[in-house]
């Protein structure tokens, strides 16, 4: 493997963006997320993201083919589902940094590039100016029926990166779940670290 990993921001961002879509589709598949995503929605979803307030891409390459991206931009230019458990503790939005999606394919996993995609997206997060990075993820039953026997939560990887639970910010997401006809409503934790 010739792996690399770099930020792509500006115009830049824009050419991880197919890449972007089919990795969601591909990874976001799996549990604890099992989301039945389309090509018609992550079009319309990276297409916001795109023009979004200190936008980046963080892209793993394996060669020239993109394997994995992890995204941010400003937690101002995201929908309301995102905003709202800040705007109820009283937070300034505009101090905080959203950090997105963080997906890789299985076979590039343990090499370390999950920590390059926070690297990478904290610096970009100081620079601009912002005091507080966020994220957020599902939260499933210890018994959902779906989890593998051998699923690891990324709790300890988060946690030694220096994020911390925030137990009172919680956001709420639908979509359609693998198997499944209907979208249903998924609460997502957040997590935080002050840079």
């Amino acid at each position: 493997m010739a792996l690399s990993v770099a930020p792509l921001i500006g115009p830049a961002l824009n050419s991880a963006l197919d890449d972007l879509a089919r990795l969601r589709i591909a990874v976001f598949r799996d549990f604890p997320y099992l989301y039945e995503g389309t090509l018609e929605y992550e079009e319309k979803y990276l297409q916001l993201f795109s023009k979004g307030k200190d936008g980046i891409i963080v892209a793993a390459r394996d060669g020239e083919t993109i394997v994995g991206c992890a995204t941010g931009s400003a937690l101002v230019t995201h929908h309301g589902p995102l905003q709202e458990p800040f705007k109820e503790t009283g937070a300034d939005l505009d101090t905080i940094f959203y950090c997105g999606e963080s997906v890789l394919l299985p076979d590039y996993r343990g090499h370390g590039i999950g920590h390059a995609f926070f690297d990478h997206r904290e610096a970009h997060a100081k620079a601009k100016g912002y005091k507080t990075s966020a994220f957020c993820g599902v939260v499933r039953p210890a018994d959902h029926p779906l989890r593998p026997a051998n699923y690891q939560p990324l709790d300890p990887f988060w946690t030694k990166r220096g994020y911390r639970k925030a137990d009172n910010l919680m956001a709420h997401f639908s979509w359609q779940d693998v198997g499944e006809t209907d979208q249903t409503e998924k609460p997502m934790q957040f997590w935080l670290k002050d840079l």
